[in-house]
């Protein structure tokens, strides 16, 4: 698990925003709400509940800092 900042990635930004499966999905209409991704994929959704609160974006941070 990582503690600490995270490494930003330009690559994996866009890559996930351009991906075909999120347009399919988006475009389909099989969202589902917010809070519900342990309904889902319960595994995926406790690592990710932790990695979030175990790191944080260097970005963020930065905009806070010349607020």
């Amino acid at each position: 698990m990582k503690f600490g900042f995270r490494n930003p990635s330009l690559k994996r930004r866009i890559s996930a925003r351009t991906s075909i499966k999120r347009q399919v999905v988006h475009r389909a209409g099989i969202k589902m709400p917010r809070g519900y991704g342990f309904l889902r994929n319960p595994k995926k959704a406790v690592y990710n509940k932790v990695y979030n609160r175990t790191s944080f974006d260097i970005f963020k941070t930065l905009k806070k800092l010349f607020k």
